[in-house]
């Protein structure tokens, strides 16, 4: 046994010169991961619409930021407004947000003005010292749909149930005939659909001739105001030419602006009809489903158009403690059985 305590002098000279370079040399022992990617996340996002104007609808984009474990210093939120058909990025904002501590949820709220028309891509991505920590994005649609406040009404020409067999919104009748014009009675139906009755509104019957579209006869009619959950059928005469077809249209206005319009048609020429084509609605605002980017730093480009390179772990090359103290305790004892077979 006496010959092995010179190779155990030498497994515990090789274990102290190991641990003395690691206490030197920063790097060798690998320090325990301090993994904080997770410290700050972006759980979710929500869209609204403020006063909507002619060409302009301010977006509120509400982000809500999770934040856990020690403080976070110098914290900003990054949001950013890009059309969906042009890709070009329509204006962006950045929110200082300071410093976070404790484990909470953290509300971040920025207003991005873009143009009334088309959809959006509304991207947001959460920094810690000008560092990506999380991002995510969510999508709009429908914004040229949002209805300018100076047009904002709750009276509508009525829609009749029935699809295609549903009951014209226009409607007319004959009042009078001669041979070469005939007096028509056309009415309409508008419909307040809100809580308060409407204001002062007026509405224009026209009747244009079909295949030329040259208008025959126009007359204005006053809805005057339409009690709220209540229908009106405001009506006139027209006096148009004998034996043509016609389009009747109807213009409802509020103020100086067209707030709704409707059209049906009128076969007065016995050889041949016309029909109108099936209404087509088009849909309000629409928000996409909210989609955040995890697995630590943002692999889309930011806002410089770069895109980050992912970051290293804590960890790196180098013997941790364990290792070490796993190589002596194994080779005293390899040292012990050997002594014991002589």
């Amino acid at each position: 046994m006496q010959r092995e305590w010179p190779l155990v002098g030498g497994f515990v000279a090789v274990v102290l010169i190991a641990l003395l370079v690691a206490s030197v040399v920063p790097g060798v022992i690998a320090e325990p991961e301090t993994d904080d990617r997770d410290a700050l996340q972006l759980q979710d996002m929500a869209v609204s619409h403020g006063a909507v104007s002619g060409e302009t609808v301010p977006l509120s984009v509400e982000a809500r930021v999770q934040h856990s474990g020690g403080p976070s210093e110098n914290v900003t939120v990054f949001f950013r407004a890009v059309g969906r058909q042009s890709g070009l990025v329509e204006t962006t904002r950045t929110v200082d947000v300071g410093r976070l501590a404790d484990d909470r949820e953290v509300p971040v709220t920025a207003n991005l003005t873009v143009d009334r028309t088309g959809g959006y891509r509304i991207d947001t991505v959460v920094y810690r010292d000008g560092e990506r920590r999380s991002s995510g994005s969510t999508s709009v649609e429908g914004v040229g749909n949002l209805v300018p406040r100076y047009a904002e009404t709750n009276v509508a020409f009525h829609e009749f149930a029935g699809g295609s067999n549903a009951l014209p919104v226009i409607e007319y009748a004959i009042d009078s005939t001669t041979d070469s014009e005939t007096t028509l009675n056309v009415s309409t139906y508008l419909t307040n659909g809100g809580d308060s009755p409407s204001g002062d509104m007026r509405l224009v019957l026209k009747a244009r001739q079909a295949d030329s579209n040259i208008l025959a006869a126009e007359k204005v009619v006053r809805a005057g105001q339409i009690p709220a959950g209540s229908t009106a059928t405001p009506h006139a005469t027209l006096t148009v030419p004998a034996n043509y077809n016609y389009y009747l249209d109807a213009v409802l206005w509020k103020g100086d602006v067209i707030v709704a319009t409707a059209r049906s048609a009128a076969n007065l020429d016995p050889s041949e009809t016309i029909a109108v084509n099936q209404t087509r609605r088009e849909v309000g605002l629409a928000v996409g489903d909210f989609q955040r980017n995890t697995g630590g730093p943002d692999s889309s480009p930011d806002e410089y158009g770069e895109t980050p390179t992912p970051e290293s772990s804590g960890s790196g090359p180098g013997f941790g403690p364990g290792l070490a103290l796993v190589g002596l305790l194994g080779g005293l004892f390899l040292l012990a059985r050997r002594g014991d077979d002589r």
